[in-house]
């Protein structure tokens, strides 16, 4: 399963948004944003990983995982909801299964989901 182009955050000011209105949680590896619009629309989601985090080949196998993290619990999310999930720079060492605990750590401080494994 892909992220349509509807399910994915794109314009800057809509990161933006995330971050001046949103509330936000950080671990070691991953920093996440949200921002509950409260519409019906469809949630969306947005990855970033800075240079910071090492070159094009690592940051697109970062950026990869979290897609990979994101997806199956993205139909659960809240309707209307946006999130930013960005990489700090030790997710780039960090084992594909630091990085889901971190993910689903954070996921239960934010409340967005009512029941995670």
């Amino acid at each position: 399963m892909r992220f349509s182009a509807s399910s994915r955050l794109t314009e800057g000011r809509d990161f933006a948004r995330v971050r001046e209105q949103g509330r936000s949680v950080q671990g070691r590896l991953l920093r996440i944003g949200t921002l509950n619009l409260g519409t019906p629309d469809t949630s969306k989601a947005g990855i970033i990983t800075s240079k910071r985090v090492g070159g094009a080949v690592v940051r697109n196998k970062v950026r990869r995982r979290l897609r990979e993290l994101i997806r199956p619990v993205f139909p659960d999310f809240p309707a209307g909801l946006l999130i930013v999930v960005i990489a700090k720079q030790p997710a780039a060492s960090a084992t594909f299964e630091e990085l889901r605990g971190e993910w689903l750590l954070l996921l239960r401080r934010l409340s967005i989901l009512p029941d995670l494994p």
